[in-house]
């Protein structure tokens, strides 16, 4: 592969991966690495950051795939020059074999646990890679599985018992204990990260860098699906909410300014060219007249659709004044108007605890019923919707083989200006199990809408 070949396919892995990467982007890098030198790889790596990366969020992707298709090393990596014959021996033992768990692992211990006091990187990214090589080799495996497993080292080697002993020889250099253990904590999830990679360098090798991108690396935060997230994702995606909105509300004002103008008035036109014979033709335009919808969000709160929902209304509200009013109710069986909590000035955590709270409230039975939930949102709330409101529904149309209430949800449909389901789940779930997906899609359009990027896209083109 030419360096041209691994350039093409790192910039499309990036794309893949949810960086928007342009063509002249690609070329600005070319020529970036001009004038730069290539005996350097993190000078590499920062000229493609320079020119590729265009928020900070979008960094950890980009490492990740840099480091697949620019390794810091090719093959079995860096060994001690001390190794002795012995251990030779044992380093070509099958891993798992008994001689990984005799003396050659417990100096691979005591080596790991001097790095992790020192704190010296280096000599970590060998032992990373001593690591994968010792004990993450899965030899004689079926086809299309990996030959590496970076879940085998870290069993093996198990850098989490070395925790007490580094916090101890953390706080004998003078650490308060609160320090030692983050300290710690940091080193040792470091570790476990440069193995993970190495495992994932070896394995680029074996099956193709593209292979190992595409299976391997997660997503940025705005392609990460909302069902998939942790909860490190979760915060990240609490923290992107408002600057998502920021550039919504950017987007929609610049495409607002260029549709100033309404539709051509065909009959001042002609009449106004009459003077002239039509040439030069004038054009003359009906004046705009804006209309604001009221949105009404209905939200399934349960399980795991309780964080989609959550970011949709943080989203909408964020973005309100581009309605002319927001109602928004979350529901398990039973239905609850959480509208105050949104409040202008409202904090992020203290929203995110009033919608955490109304879940309880939300439930007679404790159990998801799509249909209970809109007939009690039809009788308790009839002045909701109206010919001036739109409709929106948040959830994963699983209601546990309860009833339905399609003819419920028609009427509300028929009642709004416009209505939508949103769904966070894949459309090659809809209609499997106890979803009914495809049949509240037969009376509401049914949307995908899985991460902050999907979500950001529907909620600019509702508004």
């Amino acid at each position: 592969m030419t360096l041209l070949d691994t350039h093409i396919g790192f910039v499309e892995a990036l794309r893949s991966a949810g960086l928007a990467v342009s063509l002249a982007e690609g070329l600005d890098a070319i020529s970036a690495l001009e004038k730069v030198r290539w005996d350097d790889r993190e000078t590499v790596r920062a000229a493609y950051a320079a020119t590729l990366v265009k928020r900070q969020p979008q960094r950890v992707t980009f490492d990740a795939v840099f480091d697949i298709y620019y390794p810091r090393l090719v093959g079995d990596g860096v060994r001690a020059d001390d190794t002795t014959d012995e251990e030779a021996e044992g380093d070509s033992a099958p891993a798992g074999g008994p001689r990984d768990t005799g003396a050659d692992l417990e100096r691979f211990r005591e080596a790991l646990a001097d790095a992790l006091a020192a704190g010296d990187q280096q000599a970590l990214q060998d032992l990373a890679a001593e690591a994968v090589g010792r004990f993450g080799a899965m030899p004689g495996r079926g086809p299309g599985l990996s030959s590496w497993s970076a879940y085998t080292s870290l069993q093996r080697v198990s850098p989490s018992e070395l925790l007490d002993r580094l916090v101890q020889g953390l706080l004998a250099e003078g650490l308060d204990g609160e320090r030692a253990q983050r300290t710690a904590g940091r080193r040792i999830g470091d570790f476990t990260r440069l193995v993970e990679g190495d495992a994932r360098r070896r394995i680029a090798e074996e099956k193709g860098p593209r292979h190992v991108a595409d299976v391997t690396v997660r997503p940025t935060i705005d392609r990460l699906d909302f069902t998939a997230a942790r909860r490190s994702d979760l915060e990240e995606m609490r923290r992107e909410i408002y600057p998502l909105a920021r550039r919504l509300a950017a987007r929609l004002t610049k495409e607002q300014h260029a549709r100033r103008r309404g539709p051509l008035d065909v009959r001042r036109t002609v009449r106004a060219s009459v003077a002239t014979g039509g040439v030069p033709l004038t054009t003359h335009h009906r004046p705009r007249r804006p209309h604001r919808t009221d949105l009404v969000v209905l939200c399934d709160v349960s399980g795991s659709v309780a964080s989609f929902a959550q970011f949709t209304l943080m989203l909408v509200f964020a973005l309100r004044e581009a309605f002319g009013g927001v109602r928004a109710f979350t529901f398990v069986d039973d239905v609850v108007e959480v509208t105050d909590a949104f409040r202008p000035g409202a904090d992020v955590v203290d929203v995110m605890d009033s919608l955490a709270a109304s879940i309880s409230h939300a439930a007679l039975f404790g159990r998801t019923s799509y249909g209970r939930a809109l007939t009690r949102f039809a009788e308790a709330h009839p002045d909701a919707i109206g010919p001036r409101s739109s409709l929106l529904v948040l959830g994963d149309a699983r209601s546990n083989y309860s009833d339905l209430a399609l003819p419920v949800l028609a009427d509300l449909a028929g009642r709004a200006r416009h209505a939508w389901w949103l769904n966070p789940e894949h459309p090659r779930h809809w209609g499997t199990g106890d979803s009914a997906a495809d049949r509240y899609g037969e009376v509401v359009p049914m949307v995908e809408c899985r991460n902050l990027a999907q979500l950001g896209e529907f909620v600019h083109e509702i508004v």
